[in-house]
């Protein structure tokens, strides 16, 4: 069911999603645009940010524990958010074209949609927490399918 409490994981994890975002704002890619976009698409994605981060905050079962076999979930986890900051620094040093920001990363396609989805799923499951997991899977197919429209508007079938 999971633990309420306050999760300093959790925070750590929306703040290495957030403050990129921030920065972000004053960075678009020249010609982007929300134009266009699926209402049920952005409904997912909104609803899965929601649920991603009440349930970040929210459990305590996403704090560090004695170490086991079960931590690699979360060493995974944040080793997809490292990797999501260091597309975010690629991004920001890149001519901020819409092929940037709709890139991939070391194999990921549209990794800046897809490593937060995906780290926040593992976290998830290392907290043991379906209330993390699920609005995590709807933020997937709400985030990548928004990105994935833009990818396939620049011309290029698959991601």
């Amino acid at each position: 069911m999971g633990t309420l409490g306050f999760s300093y994981v959790g925070l750590a994890f929306l703040l290495m999603l957030f403050l990129p975002n921030l920065l972000w704002t004053r960075a678009q890619p020249e010609g982007y645009s929300a134009q266009g976009e699926s209402r049920t698409l952005r409904f997912l994605e909104r609803a899965g940010e929601a649920g991603c981060t009440c349930a970040a905050l929210c459990f305590q079962d996403l704090n560090l524990r004695p170490w086991s076999p079960w931590s690699l979930w979360l060493l995974a986890a944040f080793g997809l958010m490292v990797l999501y900051e260091l597309w975010w620094l690629r991004y920001f040093k890149s001519p901020r074209r819409l092929e940037d920001f709709y890139s991939g990363f070391w194999g990921i396609p549209l990794a800046g949609a897809t490593l937060p989805v995906l780290a926040f799923l593992l976290l998830g499951v290392y907290g043991r927490l379906l209330w993390l997991i699920l609005p995590a899977a709807v933020l997937g197919v709400g985030h990548i399918g928004v990105h994935l429209g833009h990818w396939r508007e620049l011309g290029h079938p698959d991601a």
